[in-house]
């Protein structure tokens, strides 16, 4: 009865402590991940000191494990550039997250001829990566913000204050701009130029004046035209190689990347000098230019009146030589016509002696030709009596008989008696075989005269 009246209690699958142990460890390990690993970003190089005093560098990507210690994020590069709107304010933490390189305002440099300028330029710098190099950096400048401010921000400024001392405004504003640049980028890599400023009076050429014209060319001289120039020389050794004072931030392997000068902004009175040189030197030019163009014009009117003498004395030439030449011309046409009338008559007395040489031998052929015929006529008629001839004769005789006969004008059918009344044929058949019959024996008998042919003589 008393277990059945007692209240029942809540049983569970798991036990509390079974619980809280795994929540516990997860705890733990997260604590311990927070203050023992972070994740190595690209691009930056880092400073590692362990709980235990170890250190290292880490320059790859990924999570790394410094065990309750501390860290420090080093950019590879590191920038330092003078341009408008920066300032010298650096921040430094122990993250990646901030910027570690320095903007600073526009430096204000000296030029060789006392000329200042604001100067804008930009030097990127590469630091070592090696753990020897990178940890002896680390021990003497301890953070990036520091190895700024005590090394590379002076080395800038030194170098392009150094720099600006080497020539004039003048000169870089009139072509220096790249050299000024070059040996820039060379002074920040190897060293500042030990240098000896210079000064030297030069004395030029005095001007004469023209007021005075009584004295005529002897004019006196006036004006002082000393001038005062300032010149840089490198200090050289005994090797002839210019001494350098060498960047101290070279001795930790760090090397420089990039050097520009991005921009240069003199003072405002060189500006208003610079403009009136400017000015003056455009006045030079166009009376340079004017005083050209009056001398093209006193050379262009001597041209034109030399070129219209010329062209008289052309013209006047031009028709000299035409009259000369026609004459010429006619005389050697009266030449050539009464050299062609005696080349002509020696031409028609050489063709008639021609013509009379071949009419004789045409001559002497045809005569040759006529006692080779008569010859061979009269060998004929004594071989066969001229039978040839007689026998074409005979030929030619009945031909001209049947010729007669087949054009006889009467019918060709006839009717009526063997004999008329008066006994005149009638053109009969029968009568005109009869007729043909005798005109066949008379050729038969006619062949057989003997018709002499007189020989030719």
């Amino acid at each position: 009865m008393e277990e059945h009246l007692s209240p029942k209690r809540p049983k569970f699958n798991l036990p509390i402590a079974g619980l809280l142990i795994p929540i516990f460890a997860l705890v733990m390990l997260g604590f311990v991940a927070s203050k023992s690993i972070f994740y190595a970003e690209p691009g930056y190089v880092y400073h590692v000191r362990t709980i235990t005093g170890n250190e290292h560098v880490v320059s790859d990507v990924g999570y790394q494990f410094y065990l309750w210690g501390r860290w420090n994020a080093w950019k590879r590069a590191l920038t330092v550039q003078s341009i408008r709107g920066g300032s010298d304010n650096l921040r430094y933490t122990e993250t990646e997250s901030n910027e570690t390189s320095a903007s600073l305002p526009p430096l204000n440099i000296m030029f060789l001829d006392q000329v200042d300028a604001n100067a804008e330029a930009t030097v990127r710098f590469s630091i070592p990566t090696d753990q020897e190099g990178f940890l002896k950096l680390a021990h003497e400048y301890r953070s990036p913000e520091n190895l700024l401010r005590t090394a590379m921000i002076p080395a800038f400024k030194e170098t392009l204050q150094a720099t600006g001392a080497l020539m004039s405004a003048e000169e870089y504003y009139s072509g220096g701009r790249t050299e000024f640049n070059s040996e820039f980028e060379k002074q920040m890599n190897n060293g500042i130029y030990l240098v000896r400023r210079e000064e030297t009076r030069i004395n030029t050429r005095r001007s004469k004046a023209t007021a005075n014209a009584a004295l005529g060319t002897n004019q006196e001289e006036y004006g002082d035209e000393n001038k005062t120039e300032f010149t840089v020389r490198k200090v050289t050794g005994e090797d002839g190689i210019p001494l350098r004072k060498k960047q101290r931030f070279t001795e930790f392997g760090i090397s420089v990347v990039d050097a520009r000068i991005t921009n240069m902004q003199p003072n405002q009175r060189f500006v208003e000098r610079m403009q009136l040189k400017q000015k003056a030197s455009a006045d030079r030019a166009i009376a340079r230019e004017q005083r050209i163009q009056e001398e093209e014009q006193r050379l262009l009117a001597i041209a034109r009146g030399e070129r219209e003498v010329a062209e008289r004395q052309a013209k006047a030439k031009v028709e000299q030589i035409q009259k000369t030449t026609e004459a010429e011309t006619d005389k050697q046409l009266a030449l050539t016509t009464a050299d062609k009338l005696r080349q002509q008559a020696q031409i028609e007395k050489e063709t008639a002696e021609i013509s009379l040489e071949k009419a004789r031998i045409e001559a002497e052929t045809q005569r040759t030709l006529a006692d080779a015929e008569a010859y061979q006529k009269s060998v004929i008629l004594e071989a066969d009596n001229a039978l040839a001839d007689k026998l074409k004769a005979e030929i030619e005789i009945h031909r001209l008989w049947a010729d007669a006969f087949s054009r006889r004008a009467v019918p060709t059918n006839v009717f009526g008696s063997g004999n008329s009344s008066d006994g005149a044929p009638v053109g009969s058949d029968g009568e005109v075989k009869a007729f043909m019959q005798m005109l066949t024996l008379d050729a038969a008998k006619r062949l057989a005269y003997e018709r002499d042919i007189p020989a030719e003589k």
